[in-house]
């Protein structure tokens, strides 16, 4: 049996409250609010039938035409007019994936068709870029998120958690690196936050434009294949690999992967002078970047939040330091 939606103002009242209190204080953001909150109580308690609790995915009021979005996505996009359907008929044909629904102030008006999937936490961002407006979206793990200019919002069933654009990470983690190293490190970063945080992935990040004699590696794994951040093709295995390995991962100055699972040990001077920092992973990268200045260290929390550390100081956090 098809279970129906029912839209309750008091509910929506308190998912707006609730984004305002944990993590969008700025909810203009999110414009148009009133859109994008009832796309998103959709996508956290859509219709279920006989069980099954589907995907879902919307463009709520996107700024560019559709048909502008193939050149920089290389995706062909196809729109199916929907005027004639209830909004709600219309979305059973989104899955979040390779079809989305279109919500402007008018309703559920269409439906965008990709040729191929596009629905990873990557996907998004590149699309909600070259669209404008936000997109909302339910996964198949059940992750809710909305994408925007804000960055990335992601319900886990449990609380919502906020990745900033990764734009505004960049300028002090990179600071004194020329322009190609700083945009392989962007590409290492967008890894982090949109591949390995989306996933709940924890990994400790290193990249390292220069070489400092002082720093030791052990290495308990065999040499790792030269799998690059600049090859779309290449991700899937590297994220693959992190998820069933302990230690640091270890990157050269043009996101080529160098070391993989390997044990930092850190100088007598980083564990002298360097406090720890919550749990052995961040410590390691904390100490890690002290000793090798040059390097930019990410540590990728389980739980999703993504930490810059470099020459000892945290550069970038994408939660609130309660510390």
């Amino acid at each position: 049996m098809e279970s129906h939606r029912v839209l309750h103002p008091g509910r929506i009242a308190r998912l707006r409250d609730e984004l305002a209190d944990e993590v969008l204080p700025d909810l203009d953001l999110l414009d148009p609010i009133d859109l994008v909150l009832d796309e998103l109580d959709y996508a956290l308690r859509p219709p279920v039938h006989e069980g099954r609790t589907p995907t879902y995915g919307s463009f709520v009021a996107p700024a560019t035409p559709p048909h502008t979005w193939a050149a920089p996505t290389t995706l062909t996009v196809t729109v199916r007019e929907a005027s004639e359907r209830a909004d709600d008929d219309t979305r059973k044909y989104a899955d979040g994936r390779a079809s989305f629904a279109v919500r402007t102030e008018a309703g559920v008006e269409g439906l965008i068709v990709f040729d191929r999937s596009a629905g990873s936490e990557r996907d998004l961002v590149v699309l909600a870029d070259v669209a404008g407006g936000v997109i909302v979206q339910r996964d198949r793990w059940k992750v809710v998120r909305a994408v925007g200019s804000f960055g990335v919002l992601r319900w886990d069933g449990l609380s919502w958690h906020h990745e900033p654009p990764v734009s505004t990470w960049l300028r002090e983690a990179t600071s004194g690196l020329d322009d190609e190293t700083s945009a392989a490190f962007g590409r290492l970063l967008q890894f982090a936050v949109h591949d390995l945080g989306a996933r709940g992935v924890g990994a400790l990040l290193v990249f390292r434009p220069g070489e400092a004699a002082a720093v030791r590696f052990e290495e308990r794994l065999s040499a790792p294949p030269p799998l690059r951040l600049d090859r779309p093709s290449d991700l899937a295995p590297l994220k693959q690999v992190l998820g069933q390995i302990d230690g640091a991962t270890v990157f050269s100055a043009d996101g080529t992967l160098t070391h993989l699972g390997v044990r930092i040990v850190p100088s007598l001077e980083a564990e002298v002078e360097v406090d720890p920092y919550r749990g052995t992973r961040h410590t390691s990268a904390r100490r890690y970047s002290f000793d090798d200045p040059t390097a930019v260290v990410v540590v990728v929390s389980e739980d999703g939040p993504v930490t810059v550390w470099r020459n000892g100081l945290l550069v970038g956090r994408s939660e609130p330091d309660d510390d």
